[in-house]
Protein backbone atom coordinates (compact mmCIF):
# COMPACT_ATOMS: atom_id res chain seq x y z
CA UNK A 1 0.00 0.00 0.00
CA UNK A 2 1.85 3.51 -0.57
CA UNK A 3 2.59 5.42 2.30
CA UNK A 4 0.23 8.15 0.77
CA UNK A 5 -2.82 6.42 0.43
CA UNK A 6 -2.04 4.53 4.08
CA UNK A 7 -1.62 7.57 6.14
CA UNK A 8 -5.39 9.44 4.32
CA UNK A 9 -6.86 5.73 5.23
CA UNK A 10 -4.87 6.45 8.86
CA UNK A 11 -6.54 9.92 9.21
CA UNK A 12 -10.27 8.48 7.65
CA UNK A 13 -10.04 6.42 10.87
CA UNK A 14 -9.36 9.43 13.28
CA UNK A 15 -9.31 12.85 12.08
CA UNK A 16 -6.66 14.91 12.97
CA UNK A 17 -8.64 17.51 13.62
CA UNK A 18 -9.65 16.00 16.87
CA UNK A 19 -5.58 16.21 18.28
CA UNK A 20 -5.43 18.75 21.25
CA UNK A 21 -3.30 22.08 20.03
CA UNK A 22 -0.64 21.25 22.26
CA UNK A 23 -0.10 17.76 20.30
CA UNK A 24 2.60 16.67 17.72
CA UNK A 25 0.01 14.27 15.36
CA UNK A 26 0.47 12.83 11.90
CA UNK A 27 3.32 11.59 9.61
CA UNK A 28 6.76 12.53 11.74
CA UNK A 29 8.81 11.01 9.55
CA UNK A 30 8.44 9.90 5.80
CA UNK A 31 11.30 8.05 4.04
CA UNK A 32 12.12 9.47 0.41
CA UNK A 33 9.06 8.37 -2.15
CA UNK A 34 7.87 6.42 -3.20
CA UNK A 35 7.34 4.06 -0.60
CA UNK A 36 5.42 1.11 -0.38
CA UNK A 37 3.88 0.13 3.17
CA UNK A 38 3.44 -3.93 3.51
CA UNK A 39 3.77 -3.85 7.19
CA UNK A 40 2.35 -1.29 9.79
CA UNK A 41 3.88 -1.88 13.09
CA UNK A 42 1.50 -0.62 16.46
CA UNK A 43 3.47 -0.05 19.46
CA UNK A 44 2.57 2.70 22.53
CA UNK A 45 5.98 3.67 22.57
CA UNK A 46 8.89 3.91 20.11
CA UNK A 47 11.97 3.84 22.73
CA UNK A 48 15.10 2.42 21.03
CA UNK A 49 14.56 -1.41 21.75
CA UNK A 50 10.83 -1.58 20.20
CA UNK A 51 12.91 0.28 17.13
CA UNK A 52 15.52 -2.43 17.00
CA UNK A 53 12.16 -4.81 17.20
CA UNK A 54 10.51 -3.09 14.32
CA UNK A 55 13.65 -3.56 11.88
CA UNK A 56 14.18 -6.65 12.45
CA UNK A 57 10.40 -7.48 11.84
CA UNK A 58 10.70 -5.32 8.64
CA UNK A 59 7.92 -2.74 9.02
CA UNK A 60 7.55 0.18 6.68
CA UNK A 61 5.49 2.63 8.90
CA UNK A 62 5.47 2.19 12.69
CA UNK A 63 2.12 3.79 14.49
CA UNK A 64 3.51 5.05 17.85
CA UNK A 65 0.63 6.46 19.92
CA UNK A 66 2.98 8.87 21.63
CA UNK A 67 4.90 11.09 19.45
CA UNK A 68 8.48 9.81 19.26
CA UNK A 69 9.22 13.55 18.03
CA UNK A 70 7.27 15.88 20.48
CA UNK A 71 9.93 19.09 21.00
CA UNK A 72 11.75 20.57 18.23
CA UNK A 73 15.00 18.63 17.14
CA UNK A 74 17.93 20.93 16.31
CA UNK A 75 19.91 18.40 14.64
CA UNK A 76 19.57 14.82 14.04
CA UNK A 77 22.90 13.22 15.07
CA UNK A 78 23.34 9.72 17.20
CA UNK A 79 23.67 12.04 20.54
CA UNK A 80 20.67 11.95 21.98
CA UNK A 81 17.53 8.57 21.74
CA UNK A 82 15.06 10.02 20.01
CA UNK A 83 17.75 11.78 17.49
CA UNK A 84 18.61 7.81 16.95
CA UNK A 85 15.40 7.00 16.73
CA UNK A 86 15.07 9.24 13.54
CA UNK A 87 18.42 8.09 12.37
CA UNK A 88 17.52 4.21 12.41
CA UNK A 89 14.04 4.60 10.89
CA UNK A 90 15.70 6.73 7.47
CA UNK A 91 18.69 4.32 7.41
CA UNK A 92 15.74 0.98 7.15
CA UNK A 93 13.21 3.21 5.55
CA UNK A 94 11.10 3.03 7.73
CA UNK A 95 7.40 5.67 8.07
CA UNK A 96 6.86 7.39 11.78
CA UNK A 97 3.02 8.16 12.17
CA UNK A 98 1.90 9.25 16.03
CA UNK A 99 -2.12 9.69 16.34
CA UNK A 100 -1.64 10.57 20.15
CA UNK A 101 -4.69 12.81 21.67
CA UNK A 102 -6.88 11.60 17.91
CA UNK A 103 -7.22 8.30 19.43
CA UNK A 104 -8.26 9.68 22.57
CA UNK A 105 -11.20 11.86 21.64
CA UNK A 106 -12.46 9.10 19.27
CA UNK A 107 -15.45 7.05 19.74
CA UNK A 108 -13.86 3.79 19.18
CA UNK A 109 -10.85 4.72 20.94
CA UNK A 110 -8.28 4.26 24.48
CA UNK A 111 -11.04 6.09 26.36
CA UNK A 112 -14.16 3.60 25.02
CA UNK A 113 -11.87 0.86 25.69
CA UNK A 114 -10.42 1.88 29.23
CA UNK A 115 -14.85 1.63 30.13
CA UNK A 116 -14.33 -1.74 29.54
CA UNK A 117 -12.74 -2.16 32.40
CA UNK A 118 -15.27 -1.16 34.74
CA UNK A 119 -18.12 -3.52 33.70
CA UNK A 120 -20.98 -2.94 32.46
CA UNK A 121 -21.44 1.02 32.09
CA UNK A 122 -22.67 3.95 29.89
CA UNK A 123 -20.44 6.58 29.68
CA UNK A 124 -20.13 10.16 27.80
CA UNK A 125 -17.18 12.63 27.15
CA UNK A 126 -15.97 14.98 29.60
CA UNK A 127 -14.47 17.25 27.56
CA UNK A 128 -16.83 16.98 24.06
CA UNK A 129 -14.86 17.72 20.69
CA UNK A 130 -16.47 20.10 18.39
CA UNK A 131 -16.34 19.87 14.73
CA UNK A 132 -13.18 21.37 12.86
CA UNK A 133 -15.30 23.89 11.11
CA UNK A 134 -18.01 26.29 12.24
CA UNK A 135 -21.57 25.35 9.90
CA UNK A 136 -21.34 28.57 8.01
CA UNK A 137 -18.82 31.21 7.53
CA UNK A 138 -17.53 33.80 10.03
CA UNK A 139 -17.66 33.09 13.50
CA UNK A 140 -19.98 35.74 14.60
CA UNK A 141 -23.92 36.90 13.51
CA UNK A 142 -24.50 40.01 13.39
CA UNK A 143 -28.35 41.61 13.18
CA UNK A 144 -29.84 45.01 13.35
CA UNK A 145 -32.82 46.63 12.32
CA UNK A 146 -33.28 50.14 9.96
CA UNK A 147 -36.11 52.44 8.74
CA UNK A 148 -34.06 54.55 6.95
CA UNK A 149 -33.60 52.86 3.37
CA UNK A 150 -31.33 55.23 1.81
CA UNK A 151 -29.34 55.79 5.14
CA UNK A 152 -29.41 51.81 5.11
CA UNK A 153 -27.75 51.56 1.76
CA UNK A 154 -25.38 54.01 2.74
CA UNK A 155 -24.38 51.23 5.56
CA UNK A 156 -24.30 48.52 3.62
CA UNK A 157 -22.21 49.99 0.86
CA UNK A 158 -19.58 50.36 3.81
CA UNK A 159 -20.31 46.80 5.26
CA UNK A 160 -19.35 44.79 2.20
CA UNK A 161 -16.46 46.89 1.81
CA UNK A 162 -15.22 45.04 5.13
CA UNK A 163 -12.97 41.76 4.70
CA UNK A 164 -14.08 38.72 5.66
CA UNK A 165 -17.96 39.80 5.81
CA UNK A 166 -20.35 36.49 4.28
CA UNK A 167 -23.54 36.19 3.79
CA UNK A 168 -24.96 40.06 3.90
CA UNK A 169 -29.07 39.23 3.96
CA UNK A 170 -31.78 41.82 3.77
CA UNK A 171 -35.43 41.07 5.13
CA UNK A 172 -38.44 42.87 5.13
CA UNK A 173 -39.94 43.39 9.03
CA UNK A 174 -42.13 44.94 11.54
CA UNK A 175 -40.37 45.51 14.60
CA UNK A 176 -42.92 47.82 17.12
CA UNK A 177 -45.61 48.63 14.10
CA UNK A 178 -43.25 49.73 11.28
CA UNK A 179 -42.15 48.70 8.60
CA UNK A 180 -38.03 48.03 8.99
CA UNK A 181 -35.40 46.17 7.41
CA UNK A 182 -33.81 43.41 9.51
CA UNK A 183 -29.94 42.86 7.98
CA UNK A 184 -28.22 39.79 9.01
CA UNK A 185 -24.70 39.00 8.13
CA UNK A 186 -21.73 36.59 9.00
CA UNK A 187 -18.25 37.96 9.70
CA UNK A 188 -15.03 36.91 11.07
CA UNK A 189 -13.49 38.20 14.91
CA UNK A 190 -11.70 40.79 13.20
CA UNK A 191 -14.48 42.30 11.22
CA UNK A 192 -16.94 42.30 13.79
CA UNK A 193 -14.84 44.92 15.30
CA UNK A 194 -15.29 47.01 12.28
CA UNK A 195 -19.02 46.24 11.84
CA UNK A 196 -19.36 47.41 15.75
CA UNK A 197 -17.37 50.31 15.15
CA UNK A 198 -19.11 51.22 11.92
CA UNK A 199 -22.52 50.56 13.55
CA UNK A 200 -21.63 52.15 16.65
CA UNK A 201 -21.79 56.12 14.71
CA UNK A 202 -25.33 55.95 14.39
CA UNK A 203 -27.04 55.39 17.91
CA UNK A 204 -30.54 54.16 16.27
CA UNK A 205 -28.81 51.26 14.64
CA UNK A 206 -26.07 50.73 17.21
CA UNK A 207 -29.17 50.13 20.31
CA UNK A 208 -30.92 47.60 17.26
CA UNK A 209 -28.20 45.59 17.34
CA UNK A 210 -27.74 42.07 18.17
CA UNK A 211 -24.45 39.80 18.02
CA UNK A 212 -24.12 36.20 18.31
CA UNK A 213 -21.80 33.83 18.88
CA UNK A 214 -21.17 31.06 15.88
CA UNK A 215 -20.56 27.88 18.16
CA UNK A 216 -18.94 24.43 16.61
CA UNK A 217 -21.34 21.62 16.53
CA UNK A 218 -20.39 19.15 19.73
CA UNK A 219 -19.77 15.77 17.59
CA UNK A 220 -21.49 12.67 19.05
CA UNK A 221 -19.08 10.24 21.68
CA UNK A 222 -16.13 11.88 20.90
CA UNK A 223 -13.92 14.15 22.72
CA UNK A 224 -11.41 13.71 26.17
CA UNK A 225 -12.10 11.25 28.82
CA UNK A 226 -15.29 9.70 29.98
CA UNK A 227 -17.83 9.70 32.66
CA UNK A 228 -19.35 6.20 33.29
CA UNK A 229 -22.61 6.14 34.62
CA UNK A 230 -22.52 1.87 36.06
CA UNK A 231 -25.66 0.12 35.00
CA UNK A 232 -25.94 -0.94 39.54
CA UNK A 233 -24.14 0.27 41.61
CA UNK A 234 -20.82 -1.77 42.10
CA UNK A 235 -18.36 -1.81 45.33
CA UNK A 236 -14.45 -0.07 45.08
CA UNK A 237 -13.14 -3.29 45.67
CA UNK A 238 -14.53 -4.84 42.95
CA UNK A 239 -14.27 -2.39 40.33
CA UNK A 240 -10.66 -2.76 41.38
CA UNK A 241 -10.36 -6.31 40.42
CA UNK A 242 -12.60 -5.45 36.96
CA UNK A 243 -9.62 -3.09 36.34
CA UNK A 244 -6.57 -5.16 37.13
CA UNK A 245 -8.53 -8.21 35.06
CA UNK A 246 -8.94 -5.62 32.50
CA UNK A 247 -5.46 -3.98 31.94
CA UNK A 248 -3.58 -7.63 32.95
CA UNK A 249 -2.31 -5.71 36.30
CA UNK A 250 -0.95 -7.47 39.43
CA UNK A 251 -1.65 -4.26 41.20
CA UNK A 252 -2.73 -0.64 41.21
CA UNK A 253 -2.13 2.40 43.35
CA UNK A 254 -5.43 3.26 45.16
CA UNK A 255 -6.34 6.08 47.10
CA UNK A 256 -9.58 5.72 48.64
CA UNK A 257 -12.06 9.11 49.05
CA UNK A 258 -12.74 10.78 52.04
CA UNK A 259 -14.97 9.09 54.39
CA UNK A 260 -15.15 5.95 52.27
CA UNK A 261 -14.47 2.45 52.14
CA UNK A 262 -13.34 -0.95 50.04
CA UNK A 263 -17.13 -1.58 50.27
CA UNK A 264 -18.40 2.03 49.59
CA UNK A 265 -20.67 1.47 46.52
CA UNK A 266 -19.03 3.03 42.70
CA UNK A 267 -21.86 4.42 40.35
CA UNK A 268 -20.21 7.28 38.61
CA UNK A 269 -16.50 6.54 37.45
CA UNK A 270 -14.39 9.48 35.39
CA UNK A 271 -11.28 8.16 33.55
CA UNK A 272 -8.62 9.40 31.14
CA UNK A 273 -5.84 7.09 29.90
CA UNK A 274 -2.77 8.80 30.26
CA UNK A 275 -1.97 11.72 32.86
CA UNK A 276 -5.36 12.64 33.67
CA UNK A 277 -5.29 15.17 36.31
CA UNK A 278 -6.09 18.34 33.60
CA UNK A 279 -9.45 16.20 32.24
CA UNK A 280 -10.75 14.74 35.49
CA UNK A 281 -9.88 17.52 37.90
CA UNK A 282 -13.31 18.89 39.60
CA UNK A 283 -15.46 16.36 37.76
CA UNK A 284 -18.01 14.93 40.24
CA UNK A 285 -17.52 11.19 40.72
CA UNK A 286 -17.49 8.36 43.07
CA UNK A 287 -14.00 7.29 41.38
CA UNK A 288 -10.91 8.62 39.08
CA UNK A 289 -9.38 6.11 37.26
CA UNK A 290 -6.00 6.84 34.94
CA UNK A 291 -2.76 6.18 34.52
CA UNK A 292 -0.83 9.03 36.90
CA UNK A 293 -1.87 12.02 38.37
CA UNK A 294 -0.03 14.97 40.59
CA UNK A 295 0.57 14.22 44.30
CA UNK A 296 -2.17 17.45 44.89
CA UNK A 297 -4.76 16.31 42.70
CA UNK A 298 -4.92 12.86 44.50
CA UNK A 299 -4.96 14.89 47.62
CA UNK A 300 -8.05 17.44 46.29
CA UNK A 301 -9.75 14.43 44.90
CA UNK A 302 -9.49 12.04 48.18
CA UNK A 303 -10.77 15.60 49.99
CA UNK A 304 -13.64 15.61 48.25
CA UNK A 305 -14.92 12.24 48.71
CA UNK A 306 -13.45 10.75 45.10
CA UNK A 307 -10.75 7.29 45.56
CA UNK A 308 -8.48 7.41 43.09
CA UNK A 309 -7.12 4.58 41.04
CA UNK A 310 -3.84 4.69 39.40
CA UNK A 311 -2.23 1.93 37.11
CA UNK A 312 0.71 4.15 35.51
CA UNK A 313 1.06 6.14 32.33
CA UNK A 314 0.60 3.51 29.32
CA UNK A 315 -0.83 0.99 31.48
CA UNK A 316 -3.41 2.49 30.59
CA UNK A 317 -3.52 2.57 26.99
CA UNK A 318 -0.78 0.19 25.90
CA UNK A 319 -3.64 -2.97 25.58
CA UNK A 320 -5.75 -0.85 23.23
CA UNK A 321 -2.88 -1.81 20.85
CA UNK A 322 -4.59 -5.44 20.21
CA UNK A 323 -7.88 -3.84 19.82
CA UNK A 324 -6.84 -1.05 17.61
CA UNK A 325 -4.74 -4.11 14.88
CA UNK A 326 -8.38 -5.47 14.48
CA UNK A 327 -10.27 -2.41 13.80
CA UNK A 328 -7.31 -1.38 11.42
CA UNK A 329 -7.70 -4.66 9.91
CA UNK A 330 -10.89 -4.34 8.89
CA UNK A 331 -10.72 -0.08 8.20
CA UNK A 332 -7.66 -1.29 5.71
CA UNK A 333 -9.37 -4.26 4.43
CA UNK A 334 -6.25 -6.38 5.23
CA UNK A 335 -4.36 -5.11 2.47
CA UNK A 336 -0.97 -5.21 4.53
CA UNK A 337 0.20 -6.91 7.71
CA UNK A 338 -0.08 -5.17 11.09
CA UNK A 339 1.51 -6.34 13.83
CA UNK A 340 1.81 -5.11 17.68
CA UNK A 341 5.58 -4.58 19.03
CA UNK A 342 6.15 -7.53 21.83
CA UNK A 343 8.94 -5.38 23.37
CA UNK A 344 6.66 -2.22 24.12
CA UNK A 345 6.47 -2.25 27.88
CA UNK A 346 5.80 0.65 30.67
CA UNK A 347 9.51 1.32 32.22
CA UNK A 348 7.93 1.05 35.44
CA UNK A 349 7.59 -2.04 37.42
CA UNK A 350 7.90 -2.93 41.14
CA UNK A 351 11.10 -3.83 42.94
Amino acid sequence: MNLGDLVSALNDFASLSLAESWDNVGLLVEPSPPHTVNTLFLTNDLTEVVMEEAVQKKADLILSYHPPIFTPLKQVTWKTWKERLVVRALEHRIGIFSPHTTYDAIPHGINNWLTKGLGACTSIPLHPSTAPSYPAEGTHRVEFCADNTEHLDMVLSKIRDIQEISRVTTLSARVEGEEQTRVTLNCSQKALLEVVALLSQNSLLYDKTEILLLQKPLLPHTGMGRLCTMSEPVSLSDVIERIKSHLKLPHIRLAVGMGKTLESPVKKAALCAGAGSSILKGMEADLYLTGEMSHHDILDAVANGISVILCEHSNTERGFLSELRDMLAIHLRNKINIIVSEKDRDPLQVA
